[in-house]
């Protein structure tokens, strides 16, 4: 009988040691898999912070030259209020927006032209048009979609992306370009101006 046990007990051995060493294999197998995505995830994230403050400093650099040079027209979109792509979380941005948007030659008409016409007390009469009204009507057509660009942006974004200033700026950015596809070369978005920013 004895001698029936012990080969038994050794086949329950090896089947442990198998057991064991088959465990010890796949925990580190998979080890050298997460440690290999983790890497592979981490050197994305750093080339795309390193990108988008190269990005913030061309801004920055190219934002002083353009202030120099040329102001234009702000045009105050209101206030968004509007659910950020965050998974673990629900986020909430509430902001306000306002563009700057650049001037037309005939935006502000000189007062020479009504001196030009000199046929009476009608024409000296009648008061020329207000020229930020007319500015604002002609924005208020395109109003509607620039809003929805807005949204679109800023609710594609995480709430980590936008409380960095690189992330900020990164956002204006991409928010100029849609607005000034839509408004196809009519006008051009100078500066994109954020008010006021709460994330909760």
């Amino acid at each position: 009988m004895a001698e029936n046990e012990r080969p038994e007990e050794g086949k329950k051995n090896q089947d442990i040691t198998k057991f064991l060493i088959m465990t010890i294999a796949t925990i580190v197998i998979m080890f050298v898999v997460f440690a290999g995505v983790n890497y592979i995830v981490m050197e994305n994230l750093i080339s795309q912070k390193i990108a988008s403050i190269s990005v913030q400093n061309e801004e920055l650099e190219e934002s002083e030259d353009s202030d120099e040079i040329q102001k234009g027209i702000i045009v105050d979109l209101g206030d968004f209020i509007l659910n950020l792509c965050d998974e673990n979380a629900k986020k909430y941005l509430k902001v306000n927006v306002a563009i700057e948007v650049s001037k037309k030659d005939t935006d502000f008409p000189t007062e020479e032209a009504p001196a030009k016409g000199g046929h009476g007390h009608g024409e000296e009469a009648s008061a020329p048009a207000d020229p930020m009204a007319a500015i604002q009507a002609e924005m208020n057509q395109y109003k509607p979609a620039i809003r929805d660009a807005v949204i679109t942006n800023l609710s594609s974004k995480t709430s980590t992306e936008l409380s960095t200033a690189a992330g900020k700026e990164l956002a204006k950015e991409q928010i100029a370009n849609d607005i000034n596809s839509i408004l196809g070369g009519e006008r051009e978005v100078l500066r994109v101006s954020f008010g006021q920013f709460i994330i909760q």
